[in-house]
């Protein structure tokens, strides 16, 4: 089952993107780089709560 998540940015802490993820396959938190727009360039966000 799919579970929702949050991503974060690291550098200015506001959340980002929603996605989702499969838990069983990925128990651990997601890190990706992605673009915020806050920032205005590409940072590295996290799973939050």
């Amino acid at each position: 089952m799919r579970t929702k998540i949050t991503l974060a940015c690291t550098e200015c802490k506001r959340r980002n993107y929603d996605t989702t993820k499969e838990k069983k396959l990925h128990p651990e938190r997601m890190e990706i780089m992605k673009y915020c727009r806050f920032c205005k360039k590409h940072t590295l966000h996290k799973e939050t709560k």
